[in-house]
């Protein structure tokens, strides 16, 4: 509404993110004085909840923390709990655990592709119109999404918070020709990936660059998923080596701070506002995309990852998920190729007093873990840094940024509709798990 020569527009919820928060932006004449993107769910306390824990729980309970990429969390506090135990799984059990993190990939960049992101390019209000008219396109997400949750449904238990994991690997593992049916059903994914790739390759890209610094874990030979170490790309790196760190200083570069407007906590790292995610990964672990994946992205555009190519169009980072989701069927026909089952389901892993650390790749971006334990296990300390909180600042500056060019360009006048939709637009391109990242959206514009 109009008062007193102030703007103000208002959305109540942001629809197809998960999570609810709201938007505030303060419009002085053509300028975009102030973004605030305020994640008012409360806390989730999950940190509290395990400090007292035994050194076992984590797993389970961290699984909870998100129903789109429990994965993630379960894998992070695995990785962390053996750190501090001195046990390292590798072998079979490590690849088992490399296959369920490749089910939660497929699963959850196609939903995010095909149900919550396409329709903004499409100029669709939610899936169920685009199916409307792009009926085959949407079976095909569908079909997609089903594979990445038959991985976890075989490998976990059930396809949203897994039961079969556990530290030291797994309660059971598979015998191989269990596996075996989810060949076919996955060589029918790597032709619904490649064709999605394809599909979103189309898409009207609005133009937009993106010069936060970009941070992923590396993995020299493979492109990062559940192991690496932590790298740097510098937005003014001007094409350089990534610069690594051991994860045991994530803590020293990766500064979190409180803002008022946010019940998450912000980041920088060595002080400067950064993005982790598949435009990160893309950059620093490119080069070991599988060939099937790497001709798909240049194929679609994104130059050749061969040759340390980023993409740096935040609106483009639907292709680069589409790609992650062709590496990650890839991923897993290798696996289940060369699979052995294990002689045990999983190692060991007794209790030692320690401080151990663990971080890999969620669909979203970089997870790190930190546990301390008392000799007999217990938890004395847990710290969980996801990566929406991680990407908060950046996501700001994004919106910030496509609403400036639209008031900077020559075509008609934005109106309040226009303005909110642009906001979702620049927030969806990051795909934010606002529960994931508290310890959507609401848009309030003020026009002075």
């Amino acid at each position: 509404m109009n008062h007193r020569g102030t703007r103000v527009l208002r959305l109540d919820a942001l629809a197809r993110v998960e999570g609810e928060a709201s938007l505030h932006l303060r419009v002085e004449g053509d300028t975009v004085a102030e973004t605030r993107l305020r994640i008012y769910e409360p806390p989730r306390f999950f940190e509290a909840f395990l400090t007292g824990r035994g050194h076992t729980e984590p797993p389970d309970i961290t699984a909870r923390i998100c129903g789109i990429c429990p994965v993630a969390y379960q894998m992070s506090a695995c990785r962390a709990i053996e750190d501090a135990c001195g046990v390292t799984v590798d072998g079979p059990l490590a690849d088992l655990r490399r296959l369920l993190y490749c089910g939660e990939w497929i699963e959850s960049h196609t939903l995010h592709v095909y149900l919550l992101h396409a329709p903004d390019f499409l100029g669709r209000a939610d899936v169920v119109e685009l199916a409307r008219d792009q009926r085959a396109a949407v079976e095909r997400g569908l079909r997609l999404k089903q594979a990445g949750n038959a991985l976890l449904e075989q490998l976990g238990g059930r396809p949203i918070h897994p039961v079969n994991v556990r530290i030291g690997g797994f309660y059971r593992t598979p015998a191989p020709d269990e596996l075996r049916p989810l060949t076919e059903r996955l060589r029918q994914a790597r032709e619904d990936a490649l064709e999605t790739v394809r599909w979103v390759a189309a898409f009207d890209f609005p133009d937009a660059v993106c010069d936060h610094d970009l941070f992923a874990l590396r993995d020299p030979g493979r492109y990062a998923i559940d192991t690496g170490t932590p790298a740097v790309i510098a937005a003014d790196g001007n094409g350089g080596a990534p610069r690594e760190f051991p994860l045991p200083e994530f803590e020293q570069h990766v500064r979190e701070g409180q803002v008022p407007h946010s019940t998450a906590l912000t980041a920088t790292l060595d002080g400067r506002r950064y993005l982790t995610g598949p435009l990160a990964r893309y950059a620093i672990n490119g080069r070991w995309l599988h060939p099937v994946a790497a001709e798909a992205a240049r194929d679609a555009g994104l130059g050749d990852p061969l040759t340390g190519a980023l993409c740096d169009n935040p609106f483009r980072s639907i292709v680069v998920r589409a790609v992650e989701v062709v590496q990650a069927v890839e991923e897993a026909l290798r696996i289940i190729d060369g699979y052995e089952r294990p002689p045990r389901p999983a190692v060991e892993v007794p209790p030692r007093q320690g401080v151990g650390f663990g971080a890999t790749e969620a669909p979203r971006g970089l997870l790190y873990h930190r546990y301390a334990l008392t000799g007999d296990g217990t938890l004395t300390e847990a710290r969980i840094i996801p990566p929406t909180a991680q990407n908060q600042t950046a996501i700001e500056t994004d919106v910030r940024r496509a609403v400036q060019a639209r008031l900077d360009s020559a075509g008609p006048a934005v109106d309040d509709e226009e303005l909110a939709h642009l906001c979702e637009r620049a927030i969806r391109n990051h795909d934010p798990c606002i529960s994931c990242a508290t310890h959507f959206l609401d848009v309030t514009v003020e026009r002075r």
